[in-house]
């Protein structure tokens, strides 16, 4: 099946793994897809009671559909009706969540490419209502993983539309994000390196307060 974009780009779906799990802990989810990993963490989170967060269904414009048999319709082009905000969302502790998943294949820096304008303003306005908006960054290659909250990502982006670097360097994640070991149970538990990223926001306001 084709699925473009609005403006008539074709999209291109993640390639999903096909390396086969084992049963040893610190191998069995190596070669997952990020997508896949934070869907099992949530389905953790829900499970447990901790969290209610999900992918954000993505509504599509039918255009094509083949009937190759009378019971059966296979659709073989659709266009994404808007474009898309964030891929995930939800609630942990009366706060709404809302955040953006990305890979990349490069060890020393992330292109900001993979980032489209509309999200970064999406997340800001969540960001300016007091929800929490973030990126989870996966350095494929590295098998490590960084959160980073909005507010510290803007400069980034600010210092690309100002014709600055066009990437974030796994220096800079080290030093504005929080590095999320991956586990068993949940994979990516990105709740602990949030309510980290919380403290510190509130440590710093009240050194604000002192001053």
């Amino acid at each position: 099946m084709t699925i473009r974009y609005p403006n008539g780009k074709k999209y291109v779906p993640v390639q999903q793994s096909t390396v086969q799990r084992k049963t040893d802990f610190s191998f069995s989810n190596r070669g997952m897809a990020l997508e896949e990993e934070l869907n099992e963490s949530n389905e953790f989170y829900l499970s447990r009671g901790i969290a209610v967060i999900h992918k954000k269904p993505v509504p599509i414009q039918v255009v094509n559909v083949n009937y190759p048999a009378r019971s059966a319709a296979v659709i073989t082009e659709a266009y994404f009706r808007t474009p898309s905000t964030t891929d995930f969302n939800g609630v942990w502790n009366g706060k709404y969540i809302d955040f953006e998943a990305k890979e990349t294949k490069s060890s020393t820096s992330f292109p900001l490419q993979n980032i489209h304008a509309h999200q970064v303003d999406h997340m800001k306005s969540v960001w300016k209502q007091g929800g929490l908006a973030f990126f989870i960054i996966k350095f494929t290659l590295l098998d490590r993983y960084f959160i980073v909250p909005y507010d510290r990502f803007e400069r980034f982006w600010e210092r690309m539309e100002m014709g600055g670097r066009k990437s974030i360097t796994l220096a800079e994640f080290e030093k504005v994000g929080i590095e999320i070991a991956p586990g068993f149970n949940p994979r990516i538990d990105y709740l602990q390196a949030v309510s980290t990223l919380m403290a510190d926001s509130e440590e710093t306001i009240e050194g604000q307060e002192e001053l």
